[in-house]
């Protein structure tokens, strides 16, 4: 069978853009993973076999392709475009068959353009099959966690943020290769980007206020502060 891929918005002849997710499963985790794709900017499509869940995302953003749809299916994952996407999110808990038989299509299906599959784990033997069928990475569920695993999708080099208030954070990232071998001063991020660094360094071995004059070099971390809009803003290459 031939998928339509009609929510696809590129077109069928770029369906390897970059950057484009879906998450099978929207219950409270599933949902929590769309709302940060979406906020940042992503392409996602949300897929679940009831009609209730699919209404209920449907409203965090009206731009989410949101789909009933068995996810035990190969043809019918194919036919809704959840083998044409970078990352595939396995959002599902229960019943874990439906887990691990999504997890296992989306990975080695014939054709399958994804990526990257990252599957939901509720016990430590669902973990270990999840990892036995091809899941690249596990996590365990929480709304909270739903959030971040989405903020680390779309910002590869973040490695840590803690929030200040319902505007500001601090970050940790890495320093992104478009930053390395540039001066503070050159890069001016308070000016250019609008956030105030507060360290840079190897790791375990950052100094804080550094001079303008430092240089960054790869691998390095940088301690940023800012507000959200401007954190997410950070390249990530």
């Amino acid at each position: 069978m031939t998928a339509s891929n009609n929510w696809w918005p590129w077109g069928p002849k770029e369906a390897e853009v970059q950057g484009t997710f879906a998450v099978i499963g929207v219950g409270r985790f599933g949902s929590a993973v769309c709302d940060e794709l979406t906020q940042n900017g992503a392409s996602v499509l949300a897929i679940d076999a009831n009609q209730r869940a699919i209404d209920a995302v449907s409203l965090i953003d009206p731009a989410i392709e949101a789909r009933v749809v068995d996810c035990t299916d190969e043809e019918a994952l194919r036919e809704a475009g959840a083998l044409e996407v970078d990352t595939v999110v396995v959002a599902i808990g229960e019943p874990i068959e439906a887990s691990i038989t999504a997890t296992l299509i989306v990975k080695h299906s014939d054709g399958t353009k994804v990526k990257q599959v990252i599957s939901r784990a509720t016990s430590d033997l669902h973990l270990k099959m999840l990892q036995r069928v091809g899941a690249d990475r596990v996590v365990y569920p929480s709304k909270m966690q739903g959030h971040r695993l989405g903020l680390e999708l779309v910002r590869p080099n973040l490695l840590e943020r803690l929030r200040l208030d319902d505007r500001n954070s601090i970050e940790e990232i890495r320093v992104p290769p478009s930053f390395v071998d540039r001066s503070l001063r050159d890069l001016n991020l308070r000016k250019s980007h609008g956030v105030t660094v507060l360290a840079v360094g190897p790791e375990n071995q950052l100094t804080v206020n550094p001079p303008a004059s430092h240089v960054l070099k790869a691998g390095e971390l940088l301690v940023v502060m800012g507000s959200g809009a401007a954190l997410n803003g950070l390249p990530n290459n």
